[in-house]
């Protein structure tokens, strides 16, 4: 994997990875990264999954996501397609989380306003930090009392759909200020929409993908686009991973 922006020669390190997609040091607030891979016609899945897109480099800086946060955030209907399971110690790299002051593995926290996860999911059952499920008032009391008496922690984060400020709000309230959104499309949108998104690392990979397959963000349309900066340009086998942050 080569950096093209900043210009720098040669293969980069994990420790200039490390640096380049950490989180700013004295957090007071949720500080969002959004992480997703793209075709270059634009389609966020093949076949349904996003699994056909990446490649070595992309698999590797999704991984450094998960070593690098306090909790994971997806949405019910991307954590049910891609099959999510809760994060396991093997999968996260202790000695940097260690290093880092991280908990050994973060927990999933998963938005669905209809409280959509069942009790058996290997979220709840697969796993060895319970996860946070943040849905809605309108959601039914027998859904979220079954996912909680499973040993989820239920948060209601809004009346008929969640609401992304109380989300995160509920999040720092928990000390989990470092959040890494693995989608999808519907909750990246709702961020965009509440203007919550700091950071943004896609990977555009070399596929024409065609088909119907939607786009990396959806939802309402935001008062006006939010303006982004770029910040770093990596390339690995034809594939592009960019890192854009919030401008100034």
């Amino acid at each position: 994997m080569r950096m093209l922006w900043p210009p720098r020669e040669g293969e980069i390190t994990d420790g200039e990875l490390e640096r380049l997609y950490d989180y700013p040091d004295g957090l007071d607030r949720p500080w969002v990264q959004v992480n997703f891979v793209s075709s270059v016609d634009g389609a966020v899945s093949v076949a349904g999954r996003s699994e056909g897109l990446g490649n070595d480099a992309d698999h590797k800086v999704f991984m450094l996501g998960r070593d690098l946060c306090d909790v994971v955030l997806v949405g019910a209907g991307t954590a049910l397609v891609e099959g999510y399971q809760g994060v396991k110690v093997g999968e996260v790299r202790a000695s940097r989380r260690a290093r880092l002051g991280l908990a050994p593995v973060p927990p999933i926290a998963v938005v669905t306003g209809r409280c959509s996860i069942e009790p058996t999911s290997p979220l709840l059952t697969s796993t060895s930090m319970p996860p946070i499920i943040l849905t809605t008032a309108s959601a039914p009391v027998e859904r979220r009392d079954a996912l909680a008496a499973a040993g989820a922690d239920v948060v209601v984060a809004g009346d008929e759909s969640v609401d992304m400020n109380v989300a995160l709000k509920a999040l720092d309230e928990r000390g989990l200020r470092r959040v890494d959104c693995e989608g999808g499309p519907k909750v990246f949108g709702s961020l965009i929409d509440a203007d919550l998104v700091d950071v943004l690392c896609v990977t555009f990979s070399p596929l024409l993908a065609a088909g119907d397959a939607g786009r990396i963000a959806a939802g309402p349309l935001p008062p006006a686009p939010r303006s982004l900066e770029l910040e770093s340009v990596l390339h690995h086998d034809s594939a592009l991973l960019l890192r854009y942050r919030r401008a100034a």
